[in-house]
């Protein structure tokens, strides 16, 4: 008698489990397409039928110039180059401060990379930054590297000027004065 029930029970396991096997086949409509799509390739890749560079981006003017390189520092920050390459430590951008560079560290391929853009991510700034910015900005990237004198590379921040350093501060001469009497200190 025992067996009966445990039979039956398996019985209506089995049933339960064949009757949902139906239930789990998952058909998902799949989104109506044209006969006639077909991806389309546009003509915007960098660097393929992109303008020459033109003769001054050969060498950089401003490479050796302290100012124009920290004018490269903050066209750095206010083109939001720091959202892609934060600081130059590497973001969603590659890093600019380490030896590895995908297109080269000369000015000119610098140059033609702002300039031209580059594929996954970077893009063109032709016509967007006047040329002696991209000079400017070319420099400080260089810079970021120490691929420039440390006479030029730039230092911190003019925002970040607090006080100058106690080893610059004049000698002063205090004096003692007396202490006021107790009953004028209240």
């Amino acid at each position: 008698m025992r067996k009966c029930p445990a039979m039956s029970f398996s019985i209506v396991l089995l049933v339960a489990g064949l009757s949902s096997c139906e239930r789990e086949a998952r058909n998902f409509p799949q989104p109506a397409t044209p006969a006639n799509a077909a991806v389309t390739m546009t003509r915007q890749h960098p660097g393929i039928g992109a303008q020459p560079l033109p003769a001054s981006a050969q060498q950089n003017p401003y490479e050796n110039r302290a100012y124009d390189v920290s004018e490269g520092k903050k066209l750095f920050g206010a083109y939001n180059c720091i959202g892609c390459h934060a600081n130059g430590g590497g973001g969603i951008g590659p890093p600019l401060m380490d030896a590895d560079w995908i297109y080269g560290p000369e000015p000119q391929n610098i140059y033609a990379t702002i300039v031209e853009g580059r594929p996954n991510g970077m893009p063109s700034f032709r016509g967007k930054i006047p040329e002696y910015q991209v000079w400017e900005l070319v420099a400080y990237v260089r810079s970021l590297s120490g691929q420039l004198p440390k006479d030029v590379a730039p230092t911190r921040d003019d925002h970040m000027f607090m006080k100058w350093p106690e080893s610059q501060k004049e000698r002063e001469h205090p004096q003692t004065k007396p202490l006021p009497a107790a009953k004028d200190r209240r």
